[in-house]
């Protein structure tokens, strides 16, 4: 049922917002005693990225914490939408709805944990990470079977690209 629903509502999304430590990445922070921090970025995710702004589908980020880190990533992804520092990602969601010609059917979500609940319940299409908290999960349309981190933003892409018919297309330019 989930399944037939998620199809549904991944043929209308025009934008796919990312929450990051933990859907981007693994959700671990490593630190060095150079007081920098470091995050892995899974290059598969990338490409799914870029598979879905080559399909006509925007991405952006949403999460509160800032970083650097994530900055450079986005830049190199070419993801404009980065929204870094803001905890209430519920907020930021209506601020783009108010500043787009956006629908909240065309916006699909992908979070990982309790803070990103409240905009995976109300987006067209809310979807997680298989290691995601149970509430997520629950109340995800969509998940992946692959954790944070671990190509579960690649699975999206292709799932959204899939059910709008464009996956095909953008796989074949690689041939």
């Amino acid at each position: 049922m989930k399944q037939s629903l998620a199809e549904e509502a991944a043929k209308l999304i025009r934008i796919l917002l990312l929450d990051v430590d933990g859907v981007l990445t693994d959700g671990r922070l490593y630190y060095g005693d150079d007081d920098h921090e470091y995050k892995a970025f899974n290059i598969k995710d990338g490409l799914g990225i870029k598979l879905l702004q080559r399909g006509g589908i925007e991405v952006g980020v949403i999460t509160a914490r800032k970083s650097s880190l994530l900055t450079r990533r986005c830049t190199e992804l070419g993801i404009d939408r980065v929204i870094q520092g803001r905890e209430d990602k519920l907020s930021v969601l209506q601020e783009l709805l108010d500043d787009s010609a956006l629908d909240i059917g065309q916006v699909a979500f992908m979070g990982d944990d309790l803070p990103d609940l409240a905009v995976v319940k109300r987006v067209g299409l809310g979807m997680t990470v298989a290691d995601a908290n149970h509430v997520l999960i629950n109340n995800a349309l969509w998940q992946s079977q692959f954790p944070g981190g671990g190509g579960a933003v690649r699975e999206a892409a292709e799932f959204i690209l899939g059910a709008q018919n464009k996956l095909e297309q953008l796989i074949s330019a690689y041939e």
